[in-house]
C-alpha cells in the first residue's frame, strides 16, 4: 500500500505506475481515492472546527446567563445542539470514508522500481545471470518420481488414500535427503548471520492483509473453519507478522532471520496439481529467510538475499540462473522481484526454486512496522527470500546428482546431515 500523501501529490506517477503493470483497469480508482481523501479531510477539518467551538460557545452562554440574557443564551444553545447534531454525523462519516479510501489503497499497485523491465506476463521476465554449467549428461535423466521409486522413496498412492491428490510420503533415504537439505539450509543461513525461528503456522486475517492482497490469499491459502486462522503459504507472512503494529529499534536494524516451516497451498488456477511427481503439491517445507531494515539499504539487502540462494544451490552440484521479474509479473506490493530457477538435466531447462522480493514501506504500511530514530518516526522495508523450498529443490538436487547407474552423489556440504554418506544406491527389485 502506497503512501496516501504521495498518491495525492503525484496521481500522475500513480497512474505511469498502473499502466506499466498492464492493470489500466485501476486507473479510475487513483481519482476515485483523490476525491474520498478530499471529502475525508474536509469531514474532518470540520469536525475539528466544531469539537473547538464547544468550549467557546459554552464559555459564551455562562457569561449570557450571568448577564441575564437569557434569551440570547437560548440561541447559542440552540447552536451547541446544531453542532453536536452535524458532528455526530460527521463522526460516523469520517470512519466509512476512510474505509472506503483505505480498501481501494489496498489494491493499487505499489511503486516499481525503475530497474524493473516492463512486460505483461512472466514470459517476458529477463535473465540476468547463469551460475554453473548446465550439463546435459550422455545418458537419459529419469522423471524424479522414478528416482525416488527406484530408492524406495516415494508413495502417492498411500498419500492420495489419506489425504487425496497433492500430497506424498517420502520415505528412506529419500526423506533422509529432504530432511538433510532442510537443515544445511537452516545453518547455511546462520552462518550468514541469520536469526533462525520458527514461527507460528496459522495466521490471522489482519496478518494476512497486512502481507499480501485480497486476491493472492484467495487462490492460496487454506482457513482454518470457524476460526479467524488461515495456514500460513510461505513462512515470511508469520514472520513479518511478528512485528506488527511494533516500534522496532533503529538501532536492530537490520532485523535478518532465518525461518523453517511446513507451507500449505490450494494452488488454484489453469497449473493444477501434479499427478505423478512432488513438483506441485499442497504441502511443502522451506527454509526462508526475511529482512527489516531502513529504506537506503534495502535494494542492497536485496541483492545479497538472492545471491545466498544461488550460492546454496552452487554448493549442492545445481546449476541455476536468476530472472528479473517483468511488471505484469510482480505482485501488486513488490517493488522488485527477481527469481532463482535451477537446471533440468531431465527437460534440458531451467525451473523456479526460489524468489526475492522487496516490498518497499508496503506491507510494514499496512501492518504497522515503524522505527524511530534522529529523522524521526518511519515505516521499515521488508524484504524476503527462499532458501530452499522442497520438494521442489529436492528435485533440482536429484536430477543434477543422479548417476547413469541410478546411484546419487550426495555432495560434501549435505554429508555431515546424511551420516557420512557419500552416495546413495538404488534399491534392487
Amino acid at each position: 500500500m502506497i503512501d496516501i500523501k504521495f498518491l495525492r501529490e503525484n496521481p500522475d506517477i500513480v497512474k505511469e505506475n498502473i499502466r506499466k503493470k498492464f492493470q489500466e483497469e485501476k486507473l479510475a480508482l487513483v481519482d476515485e481515492v483523490i476525491a474520498l481523501d478530499a471529502e475525508s479531510r474536509k469531514a474532518k477539518q470540520e469536525g475539528d472546527s466544531l469539537r473547538a467551538s464547544k468550549n467557546k460557545i459554552s464559555k459564551e452562554i455562562g457569561t449570557l446567563m450571568a448577564q441575564g440574557k437569557k434569551e440570547e443564551a437560548e440561541e447559542k444553545k440552540a447552536q451547541v445542539a446544531a453542532n453536536a447534531r452535524r458532528l455526530a454525523e460527521l463522526e460516523e462519516l469520517e470512519p466509512q470514508l476512510q474505509e472506503k479510501i483505505t480498501k481501494i489503497m489496498m489494491v493499487i499497485p505499489n511503486i516499481i522500481d525503475p530497474s524493473v523491465p516492463i512486460g505483461k506476463d512472466d514470459s517476458e521476465n529477463v535473465e540476468i545471470e547463469k551460475y554453473g554449467e548446465p550439463v546435459v549428461p550422455d545418458f537419459e535423466v529419469p522423471y524424479h518420481a522414478d528416482i525416488l521409486n527406484s530408492i524406495n522413496g516415494l508413495d502417492k498412492d498411500a498419500a492420495g488414500r489419506t489425504s487425496g491428490n497433492g500430497f506424498y510420503y517420502l520415505m528412506g533415504d529419500s526423506a533422509r535427503i529432504h530432511s538433510a537439505m532442510i537443515s544445511y539450509a537452516r545453518d547455511f543461513m546462520i552462518d550468514k548471520g541469520f536469526t533462525y525461528c520458527i514461527p507460528p503456522f496459522m495466521i490471522r486475517s489482519s496478518v494476512v492483509n497486512g502481507v499480501m492482497s485480497f486476491a493472492e490469499m484467495e487462490a492460496m491459502m487454506y482457513k482454518i473453519e470457524g476460526e479467524d486462522l488461515y495456514l500460513i503459504g510461505t513462512s515470511e507472512h508469520s514472520m513479518i507478522g511478528k512485528f506488527k503494529g511494533q516500534i522496532v529499534s533503529e538501532d536492530s536494524l537490520p532485523v535478518t532471520m532465518t525461518s523453517y516451516s511446513p507451507c500449505f497451498r490450494k494452488e488454484v488456477g489453469s497449473h493444477g496439481i501434479e499427478e505423478r511427481g512432488v513438483y506441485r503439491v499442497h504441502q511443502f517445507e522451506k527454509q526462508e529467510m526475511v529482512v527489516l531494515c531502513k529504506p537506503e539499504e534495502s535494494m542492497d539487502w536485496y541483492n545479497k538475499m538472492w545471491s545466498y540462494t544461488v550460492e546454496f544451490f552452487r554448493s549442492l552440484n545445481v546449476p541455476v540462473r536468476t530472472l528479473d521479474c517483468c511488471s505484469g509479473d510482480l505482485a501488486d506490493l513488490k517493488v522488485k522481484s527477481c527469481d532463482v530457477e535451477a537446471w533440468s538435466p531431465r527437460q534440458q531447462k531451467y525451473f523456479e526454486v526460489g524468489s526475492c522480493s522487496n516490498l518497499g514501506d508496503a506491507q510494514a504500511r499496512r501492518l504497522g512496522i515503524r522505527t524511530k530514530g534522529e529523522k524521526g518516526t518511519y515505516y521499515v522495508h521488508t524484504l524476503n527470500n527462499t532458501v530452499l523450498a522442497t520438494p521442489r529443490g529436492l528435485i533440482a538436487f536429484l536430477e543434477n546428482n543422479v548417476n547413469a547407474d541410478g546411484s546419487i552423489d550426495i555432495p560434501e556440504a549435505l554429508r555431515p546431515y546424511m551420516g557420512g554418506k557419500e552416495k546413495i544406491l538404488p534399491v534392487k527389485k
